[in-house]
């Protein structure tokens, strides 16, 4: 089916409604066909493709398709109003299903069948969730929620991860066909149908402004949760929603044209150079890809192709144009790709030649399927003359309610089955059959028995704080206050910093209990105490942590516990732990204050090559406690770093627990018959209990209380 202006006649190339990017549904502006946004889809996506696999980053191509889609869906609204005098709710709805769901559905079967045959089982219970969210469309909330670093690609990164974008495109579809039908609706209502256009205008800068302040504020305050957040990113739809009334009037001259469409490609091309998008989108530096789409857009508005400037001309040739009509499989196809490739080889990432074989393959599975899937489907719901018989639209029915069936009963059964397993380990563990840690610092022998907790009882292995909501999660830097131990004792230890000074307090409190202290905690997560401009967690920027961590010392400061116990060392990825300078700024604050700190040798991460690895895993794929643990030269220096750094601070103790969780040649992930790790670097609850004994020997000539 060839496309046409409004005049009737042959637009200039034969291209049919198949496919547009993420979006579903190519529209023209109201005289001439955009070939140009065509291609320039092509390019977002390449660029997409090339910086998550080599450069691991973000290109600001999704902010790209984010405006597109705007001005896409918007346009097709106001033109299905005008034509028939109705939106359409149901049928744009259903249109919109019809278009996404079939590649979609595809890759998440794929994604699933690749999971089980690569993947441990202790993997599969996330991918059947991301899938279900997936196929939901809300995606984004669940990554939200968890805050998924989008960027970092490696063997631990759910293959699904990138469907975020498609969830919130799809909640945009949503809530704009009913936005502007219930618009039209309002306009016909008072006799003035022409006032739909002028009010959806209106709107859509009025929200998008809220939206844009909204998702400023959030880039200071939580942006983990801002990059995935609908409300935030909002803004860059509504922006394409509002070009979609604009554009089409506007007349631009030559020159103006061409200096936009030069500065649109060129900032296309910059943009995932010049910003970190992971740590700014969409806050205000997402201004910088929504106004490139905007000039592109703008730049080309009302002339055939022909009459375009020329870097509208160049995304307008059929190598681009065919390269947009298969970004959205490609989209969906080259993020598992990636994804499956490292954990197959157990690679972090990827080199020059490993990138192109991805890339090609991503590129052949799009190809076809564009060609198998999506054409085939769409072919057999058209009902022009001409079109297939209606048994072929039972057909394709068919085959897209068969694959959604499948996607959900997969993912359901085995929630079945992961919930007919025991998730929480008993309290208290008899300590003959269970000695734990006093295996390794008391040389209590270990007899045989199951471990415990089992790989699925580890997920729920986690420190009363984060149990009871008594840390601050990813996405605020609102300290949360929690008191343990004695309650009523007037001796204090606080306990400050991240997780990794959490997942001490089930033996702290046991300590605490039996030697009557009190334990005031104040924790984030991923946030040691610092005092840097720009904290990092995992490699990224975190922050929310600057706020929490000046509130934290600074309430210290008025609390004047006895004590503050933190963590006093960290992991480094090519080997080894460090004492960063960072923590010895902390500990001028803290002695600028008065209080005297205990500060703990934090414990091994579990990494191979430089990737992090889930003792749970390891185990369901048939390792053992030693094969599954580290080397314990890979895994910490010889010495631990704190003393030397903490030498000039008489007020800094450090300790270290390192003989009660590694052997002398090994950190394994079981001793004495319990689970050490519930993740790659946590401690399992039961396991810190086991820890109270050799904590408390090493706390008791410091704090002088037992």
């Amino acid at each position: 089916m060839r496309e046409r202006n409004r005049s009737g006649s042959p637009a200039d190339h034969s291209i049919s409604f198949r496919q547009k990017e993420f979006v579903i549904i190519s529209v023209a502006s109201p005289q001439q066909y955009r070939h140009d946004l065509d291609g320039l889809r092509g390019l977002a996506i390449a660029l997409v493709v090339v910086f998550h696999i080599w450069f691991r980053r973000v290109s600001g191509g999704v902010d790209i398709f984010l405006v597109l889609s705007g001005f896409f869906f918007t346009g097709l609204l106001l033109r299905r109003n005008d034509s028939t005098g109705a939106v359409g709710v149901l049928p744009t709805l259903r249109r919109t299903l019809r278009r996404l769901l079939p590649s979609m559905l595809i890759v998440l079967v794929a994604v699933a069948v690749a999971t089980v045959l690569i993947s441990p089982y202790t993997r599969w219970n996330d991918v059947a969730d991301q899938s279900l969210a997936s196929l939901f469309y809300y995606q984004n909330w669940q990554l939200a929620l968890s805050w998924s670093d989008y960027l970092a690609a490696d063997p631990s990164v759910s293959p699904l991860q990138h469907l975020w974008s498609m969830a919130v495109q799809g909640q945009f579809y949503l809530a704009a066909v009913v936005f502007i039908a219930a618009l039209a609706w309002g306009c016909r209502r008072i006799g003035k149908p022409a006032l739909l256009r002028p009010a959806t205008l209106i709107m859509a800068i009025v929200l998008g402004t809220m939206s844009f302040g909204y998702a400023a504020h959030g880039a200071i305050t939580q942006q983990g949760w801002n990059y995935y957040d609908s409300f935030a990113r909002a803004w860059e739809l509504l922006a394409g929603m509002a070009l979609a009334v604009i554009a089409p009037r506007l007349t631009p001259s030559r020159i103006s044209r061409l200096v936009l469409a030069v500065l649109g490609v060129a900032g296309v091309l910059a943009c995932g150079w010049l910003f970190n998008g992971a740590n700014v989108f969409p806050g205000p530096a997402a201004l910088f890809p929504v106004a490139t789409a905007a000039a592109l857009i703008i730049s080309g508005t009302g002339l055939p192709t022909a009459a375009l400037p020329w870097p509208n001309r160049l995304l307008a040739t059929r190598p681009m144009v065919e390269l947009g009509a298969l970004a959205y499989p490609l989209y969906l196809w080259h993020w598992p790709m990636l994804i499956f490739f490292l954990i197959e080889f157990e690679q972090r990432t990827v080199n020059f030649s490993q990138g192109i074989v991805i890339i090609g393959l991503s590129l052949i599975l799009a190809w076809m399927t564009h060609h198998g899937i999506e054409e085939p489907v769409r072919a057999a719901f058209r009902r022009e003359s001409g079109s297939a018989p209606r048994t072929y639209r039972w057909i394709a029915r068919a085959g897209v309610a068969l694959a959604s069936v499948l996607v959900i009963a997969a993912a359901s059964v085995w929630h079945v089955i992961v919930d007919s397993q025991p998730t929480a380990p008993a309290a208290a563990l008899d300590p003959v059959l269970y000695p734990g840690a006093e295996a390794l610092s008391a040389g209590i022998a270990a007899p045989p028995a199951t471990m415990r907790p089992t790989v699925f009882e580890a997920p729920s292995e986690l420190p009363p704080p984060t149990l009871q909501g008594c840390i601050s999660d990813w996405n605020t830097s609102t300290v949360v206050t929690c008191v343990y131990g004695d309650q009523e004792s007037d001796r204090t230890l606080a306990v400050v910093g991240s997780s990794h000074a959490e997942h001490w307090l089930p033996a702290l409190d046991l300590l605490a209990t039996e030697n009557h202290f009190r334990i005031v905690v104040h924790l984030k997560m991923g946030c040691p105490l610092t005092v840097e401009a720009d904290p990092m967690y995992r490699g990224e920027s975190n922050p929310d942590c600057v706020n929490w961590s000046r509130e934290v010392i600074n309430l210290l400061g008025e609390e004047r516990p006895d004590w503050v116990f933190t963590t006093g060392t960290r992991p480094v990825d090519e080997g080894g732990d460090e004492t960063p300078a960072d923590y010895l700024d902390v500990w001028n604050e803290l002695t600028a204050r008065g209080l005297d700190v205990i500060v703990i040798r934090d414990t091994p991460w579990l990494r191979h090559n430089g990737i992090r690895y889930r003792a749970v895993d390891c185990l369901s794929k048939g390792g053992d406690r030693l094969g599954c643990g580290m080397r314990r030269t890979d895994a910490l220096n010889p010495v631990n770093p704190a003393i030397e750094a903490s030498a000039t601070y008489p007020n800094v103790y450090p300790i270290d627990l390192t003989d009660a969780v590694c052997e002398p040649e090994i950190c394994p992930v079981v001793e004495g018959n319990v689970l050490i790790y519930h993740d790659e670097h946590h401690l399992t609850a039961t396991y810190s209990r086991t820890l109270a004994p050799a904590l408390g020997r090493q706390l008791a000539p410091i704090l002088g209380w037992w």
